[in-house]
């Protein structure tokens, strides 16, 4: 654009601030943001600072974002404290994450979902009674956590799944199916993550639980009615837990298969053991 005599406007910014963020530029995104009044003239807006604060984030520079959204000259929005509060639920700093968490509940009261990243960060943490606190004021806001709910399309038809469902035609030969998966996807490095399971419950029921949740019961149903190779395309209502993001990385290698997850906040792209988001999301 430079070169072309196209002078960089806040568009513009903004598209290059993101792409270093879902980049792992940091550095260099860093340096763009510095230049743009310093180089360019052009004054940084609440976007620009919620890509830096998700650029910061996303390499676990918490302090720093935090830093960032103090010299904001202007008050930070749901976009910003929510960036935060992601980085912190994904980097376990629980400390940043409640301030973030307790802006949330002011300027989004009605967001369940602020609600729910405070209280699994407080479950990781083996906090009970915080989580038991959380519980109560969303039942006395009036508010439920929205049940997990995934589709997958196959042969022209729409199949769901919500978390523990044993509804479809086909689920005890789905749960069968993932009673083995457990120790073909340990035995190529996967480890559980217990910590995605709140109930106060054994180790071994936890495992348990962690394969009933509804991405996995739509992967399994795909796997076992498409051919080898076949993409499977999954749509969640919910952001996709960690274990489950773990265990797909090494279903789409073992399995060999692509698999695309769309949650409620980005695509992944599951291939080879790895995924598009490198592991942020």
């Amino acid at each position: 654009m430079i070169r072309a005599g196209v002078r960089p406007d806040f568009i513009t910014f903004t598209g290059l601030l993101s792409g270093c963020s879902h980049s792992g530029l940091v550095d260099i995104g860093l340096k763009y943001f510095h230049s743009m009044h310093e180089a360019y003239f052009v004054e940084p807006r609440v976007e620009h600072f919620a890509c830096v604060v998700d650029l910061l984030g996303r390499a676990g520079r918490l302090v720093e974002a935090k830093q960032i959204i103090n010299q904001m000259p202007m008050k930070p929005g749901p976009s910003i404290w929510g960036a935060l509060l992601s980085a912190c639920r994904t980097y376990s700093n629980l400390e940043i994450g409640e301030i973030a968490a307790k802006e949330l509940f002011v300027l989004e009261p009605e967001n369940s979902g602020n609600y729910v990243l405070l209280s699994n960060m407080y479950a990781d943490a083996g906090k009970r009674e915080e989580v038991n606190t959380l519980r109560v004021r969303l039942k006395e806001l009036g508010m439920k956590k929205s049940p997990g709910c995934s589709w997958i399309e196959i042969n022209g038809r729409l199949h769901s799944f919500l978390g523990g469902d044993t509804c479809h035609p086909q689920a005890k030969e789905i749960y069968m199916f993932l009673e083995s998966l457990p120790e073909k996807i340990k035995a190529a490095g996967y480890v559980p993550d217990t910590s995605f399971v709140v109930h106060d419950v054994s180790e071994e029921e936890k495992e348990g639980n962690l394969n009933t949740h509804s991405e996995k019961l739509a992967i399994a149903f795909g796997l076992l009615n498409t051919s080898p190779g076949t993409l499977l395309r999954v749509t969640k209502n919910l952001r996709i837990c960690g274990d489950c993001h773990s265990a797909t990385k090494f279903i789409s290698k073992i399995y060999g298969r692509e698999i695309i997850v769309r949650d409620i906040n980005r695509f992944h792209h599951f291939k080879d053991g790895f995924c598009s988001c490198r592991d942020y999301w």
